[in-house]
């Protein structure tokens, strides 16, 4: 995630350090030889090894394209009391603005999937469509400002089928007689077979904004939203993608909100991926990216990789594999901040054995910030592959 952006302070602290009233000796560091705005530090990729890319397909021909996922954090959520640890000078707009814009239009990437984007049509959309590219957004319900987006190269990639998703559609799909059970699936499309919101599993404290834990009704209602995307990428061969970009919902102790939620985006993915294969007459490959606020081993990514996990009690309606799992395995951490260090998978990939499939060839990796990304073979990097 770009929180901070700009601001490489991880080598400055212990990531078991936790906030305190007192000033530690890693913000010291940080403020003194940061009481200037820096420029932004910008990622170099990493070729994965041959083998890695040609394991399941030994012919290894196809297309190459570059991916990128990034949650931007919103304007609306900086606060120099949430982020102690970053100069409040790298948090005012202008400079923050900037450093984004200049971090995306250096990955040179086919595709940037944002999460909480805000500001789209005030400054994203514009600058990034005057270097090429092409966009869809979607902002969250209620009265938030922020949402997700999905930038394209228009010299990369024609957009076919776009679907928004906003997870507070789940509310409609509970069964009035029975608040444990969703709707059957010929009642409610694209719904999930069961939702896990049995009130003695809730938590019981009420948290204002967020109205009474005990009504499924009021749990549901995150205002959390999605993207579905299907391309045709610029080819010979005209192969199809399908790009699918979201953000779960945040809070750990709403573990059951944040699998409902998966399993909604899996739902609704399955059917959507169907979709472009009856139009279009090809299946296409699938890539998932967001910001899922989950960890591996929890509920949502066991649920997410479901098919290639022995241990997991429900199977999802699509093949799923998480990139960097799949691929050398998933990393130490891609959080450091003070307050919370750990991995977040980030993107995930439709199952690597099954035919028409994409594999990652680079990676990016920037002093404890991990993202996928596909290169495309002009940049020197090694090719990604259909198969």
């Amino acid at each position: 995630m770009l929180r901070g952006i700009g601001v490489p302070v991880q080598r400055h602290y212990s990531p078991f350090l936790r906030r305190s009233n007192s000033f530690p000796p890693y913000l010291l560091i940080c403020k003194s030889t940061m009481s200037e705005t820096p420029k932004p530090v910008l990622p170099s990729f990493v070729s994965l090894p041959d083998d890695d890319k040609t394991a399941q397909n030994p012919t290894h021909s196809g297309y190459t394209f570059r991916l990128v996922s990034y949650n931007i954090l919103a304007q609306a959520y900086v606060k120099s009391s949430y982020f102690p640890h970053s100069p409040s000078s790298c948090l005012k707009w202008k400079a923050r603005s900037q450093a984004v814009l200049t971090y995306l239009k250096n990955f040179g990437a086919d595709f940037i999937c944002l999460q909480e984007l805000d500001e789209y049509n005030s400054f994203y959309k514009n600058n990034l469509e005057s270097v090429g590219y092409s966009s869809i957004y979607i902002q969250r319900t209620g009265n938030k400002r922020d949402g997700c987006g999905i930038f394209y190269k228009q010299s990369s990639a024609e957009m076919l089928l776009t679907e928004e998703i906003h997870y507070n559609d789940l509310v409609d799909q509970l069964d009035p007689s029975s608040l444990n059970l969703t709707k059957s699936e010929d009642d409610v499309a694209n719904g999930i077979n069961k939702l896990d919101i049995s009130t003695d599993e809730l938590t019981v404290k009420k948290k204002a904004s967020k109205g009474d834990p005990n009504d499924p009704t009021v749990r549901l209602k995150r205002d959390c939203v999605g993207l579905l995307a299907a391309f045709k990428l610029s080819h010979p061969s005209s192969p199809l993608i399908v790009v699918a970009n979201t953000h779960i919902y945040w809070d750990p102790d709403w573990a059951d909100v944040k699998l409902a939620q998966a399993k909604y985006l899996l739902s609704r993915l399955s059917k959507f991926r169907e979709l472009v294969l009856s139009r279009f007459n090809s299946m296409p490959s699938v890539i998932v990216v967001g910001d899922f606020n989950s960890t591996p081993g929890d509920k949502v990514y066991n649920y997410v990789v479901s098919h290639c996990s022995d241990t997991s009690n429900e199977v999802a309606p699509i093949e799923l594999y998480s990139l960097y799992g799949s691929n050398g395995g998933e990393p130490e951490f891609t959080n450091c901040t003070p307050d919370f260090t750990a991995t977040m998978p980030s993107e995930i990939q439709d199952d690597p054995r099954r035919g028409n499939i994409v594999q990652p060839a680079s990676i990016k990796i920037q002093r404890g910030r991990f993202e996928k990304s596909f290169s495309d073979t002009p940049r020197n990097e090694a090719s990604t592959t259909p198969k």
